[in-house]
């Protein structure tokens, strides 16, 4: 009761599996979260999604793609959900942020990570929606960020892998969405470059 109050006085609202805003695609998945937090705009979670993903230390050319992919995404009523780190998740959520964007995080709703996003984030709570399984204040640790990509995929028709090397969180999403029965995409990149493995390993 405290947490929900806590919560509704930041704006937000929770949302269980048994409310029918809950939405229908996460509730579908075999480990779906009993109760999400969410600041902004509720609705947003019934809308069609497709994820956006990809590699932290992205290159220019992933960021601009997945910024284009996102806003074409977007202006074709497709919600764009993604994770709010840093590189091509940025990316993905400022190309769609004037049309809705979901972002999934793995603390609190109320923390901000990476700090540099603070901007981004407060855009997002505006325009968009912040989604989280974890109580307010919840730190974002390791074992946090495989729970929340699940969600990411729960939440989306299917998921785009824009950049990833073998060892990339994108790719533990990538295999949630395929146990989840969601469509993998990956963009193919140049064979060289370390950025590119995880995704051409995909359309292999």
């Amino acid at each position: 009761e405290k947490e929900l109050a806590d919560l509704r006085a930041l704006g937000g609202e929770m949302v269980l599996a048994c409310d029918e805003a809950y939405p229908l695609s996460l509730a579908a998945i075999e480990d779906a979260p009993p109760a999400l937090s969410v600041l902004g705009n509720i609705d947003l979670l019934q809308k069609k999604s497709i994820g956006v993903v990809g590699s932290r230390n992205a290159s220019l050319n992933g960021r601009n793609l997945a910024w284009k992919l996102s806003k074409d995404l977007s202006e074709n009523a497709y919600v764009v959900t993604s994770g709010l780190a840093r590189g091509i998740d940025t990316a993905a959520h400022e190309g769609a942020l004037a049309k809705g964007t979901i972002a999934v995080v793995a603390g609190g709703v109320d923390v901000i990570y990476p700090r540099e996003n603070e901007a981004l984030y407060a855009q997002i709570v505006k325009e968009g929606a912040v989604v989280s399984e974890c109580a307010l204040g919840t730190q974002p640790i390791a074992q946090h960020f495989p729970k929340r990509n699940r969600i990411i995929s729960g939440l989306s028709l299917g998921i785009v892998v824009i950049e990833a090397n073998l060892k990339s969180g994108s790719l533990i999403t990538a295999r949630t969405a395929g146990e989840q029965g969601r469509d993998v995409m990956a963009v193919p990149g140049f064979p060289l470059d370390p950025r590119s493995e995880g995704t051409n390993a995909l359309i292999r």
